[in-house]
């Protein structure tokens, strides 16, 4: 059991899953909550921007929500827009995530690991994680990074130590500068 439990959403996006059909989503809450962590909100979109962006939106700017995990449309399909609207709402992009995951998936399924968008990133103080939608994407996921990641005693650090300084501004001068020059 986590020492510091982390309140995090699921959201399954999918045109076809439904809530008895969402088996990515529901090991996602099994997983979740069998550690202590809690369960904020769970929701089944289908793939669509706008709804998609919505969700988040509300989601981030809801105080108790600290992570979403979002499950499916990071693929190359004309449908799966899941990473594009993470990406398109991150202030900080995580790319360390995309990159073990793809890292540890090509141990179980070799080159199709490309094919994944799988991304993370950090939206004013909430932690944004976009998995593929398959259950064994997920369980690599959830079982090899982000049981650690949002567990406070991992060493030698963790997310959930961080959480407390994702709204710092900045601070020193040069720091601000860079900030006010970025693109």
């Amino acid at each position: 059991m986590v020492r510091r439990p982390v309140n995090i959403a699921v959201l399954t996006v999918s045109d076809t899953r439904t809530p008895e059909t969402d088996t990515s989503g529901a090991l996602l809450v099994e997983r979740l909550t069998s550690v202590g962590h809690r369960l904020a909100d769970r929701c089944l979109l289908p793939d669509d921007i706008a709804g998609l962006r919505w969700q988040l939106e509300r989601w981030i700017a809801e105080p108790s929500v600290e992570v979403v995990l979002i499950t499916g449309g990071t693929g190359l399909t004309g449908r799966d827009v899941t990473a594009d609207v993470v990406d398109a709402l991150a202030e900080k992009h995580i790319p360390g995530f995309g990159e073990l995951f793809r890292w540890l998936s090509f141990a179980e399924i070799g080159t199709s690991t490309i094919q994944s968008r799988a991304t993370a990133c950090l939206v004013r103080r909430t932690l944004l994680f976009a998995l593929p939608g398959s259950t064994g994407a997920c369980r690599t996921a959830w079982d090899q990074i982000l049981v650690h990641q949002l567990d406070i005693d991992h060493r030698p650090c963790n997310l959930v130590e961080l959480m407390a300084r994702f709204e710092e501004g900045p601070s020193t001068p040069q720091v601000k500068a860079a900030q006010d020059s970025a693109p």
